[in-house]
């Protein structure tokens, strides 16, 4: 019988009275690159924890290639890989020294351990940089190693949490690319990530969680071609932000306007035709008497169904940590 790679049914999960998630229930296909996308508190690593058998799950059932990950978590141990934000590196031991002490963790034969660290430095681009310290590495370097780290036992599902935290861009390009490598050599993927652009690019579908709960599901392009219409953003001139909210209760009364989200210089504007809108949107600026510095308008983005779904952006103003 075929089963999905993962399935999650109703998951919760409770600290004390606290509440990090609430009737998660999702499937992954078989090869898929799945991303879990939304700002940090939203539990979304608080369910990669449940599928990795880190954390147990107050109630509800998540399945790994037809294991419960509750009752059978030695197994499911066996088939996965993982890669945390931050592994804990010794400064003093080489990549390849790093590697050989997790081969020897997992009891891996040293001829196959030979084997697979010399395929995942070349995989991870870092067979020159395999002989020196991880002291001497850069952030993406380290990210690399993280990379081959979690690759090592050979799994059939790799998690990803974070994969580019606090990388720069080129690193992050590249992560990217060693992520799309790993979906072509039949590996499932399952990454949490808070960028739009890497959810967009990377993920074949994904589940947006606000609040402990998942609020839209489905491929980027289904979910933005699901949005409709056009966004139209105003930019407001720095003497006219205390009428924004009046501009937004002008908006909202127009028949072509489906909604409408403040922001600190001004409003973004969901319309059913940009062009039919925009002369009606502009008389509205114009009668509460807000200056417009800037008009522009696009089709959805992910950032913008993120909006839609949760009614705020994601780059609210949120802990460092994530305790969810």
């Amino acid at each position: 019988m075929n089963h999905p790679a993962i399935e999650t049914a109703h998951l919760r999960k409770a600290y004390d009275q606290v509440m990090a998630i609430e009737d998660i229930s999702f499937q992954v296909q078989t090869g898929e690159i799945f991303g879990l996308l939304g700002p940090n508190g939203a539990g979304k690593s608080t369910t990669l924890r449940i599928l990795i058998t880190l954390l147990q799950p107050t109630s509800g059932q998540a399945f790994v290639l037809g294991h419960d990950v509750a009752r059978e978590a030695d197994t499911v141990r066996r088939l996965i890989g993982y890669v945390p934000q931050e592994r804990a590196l010794d400064r003093f031991l080489t990549g390849r020294e790093h590697l050989e002490l997790l081969a020897a963790l997992y009891h891996l034969p040293k001829d196959e351990a030979r084997c697979r660290i010399g395929e995942l430095l070349k995989l991870v681009d870092l067979e020159a940089k395999a002989d020196q310290p991880a002291k001497n590495y850069s952030g993406g370097m380290k990210r690399k190693l993280d990379i081959a780290c979690g690759l090592l036992p050979n799994p059939k599902i790799v998690f990803l949490d974070e994969p580019t935290l606090g990388l720069d861009v080129q690193s992050r390009l590249r992560i990217w690319d060693y992520v799309r490598q790993l979906k072509a050599r039949g590996i499932t993927i399952v990454m949490t990530t808070n960028y739009l652009d890497e959810a967009d690019r990377l993920c074949d579908r994904l589940a947006i969680i606000d609040k402990g709960r998942i609020k839209a599901m489905g491929s980027p392009a289904e979910l933005k071609a699901a949005l409709g219409g056009d966004i139209v953003s105003l930019t407001i001139g720095a003497s006219d932000t205390p009428r924004i909210d009046a501009l937004a209760t002008a908006l909202r009364a127009l028949p072509m306007v489906r909604a409408v989200n403040p922001k600190p210089a001004g409003v973004d504007i969901r319309v059913e035709s940009s062009e039919k809108a925009l002369p009606a949107v502009l008389e509205s600026a114009n009668r509460v008497g807000c200056g417009l510095e800037l008009v522009t308008y696009h089709r959805p983005r992910l950032d913008d169904v993120f909006v839609a779904h949760t009614g705020r952006a994601i780059r609210t103003e949120f802990p460092d940590e994530d305790p969810c």
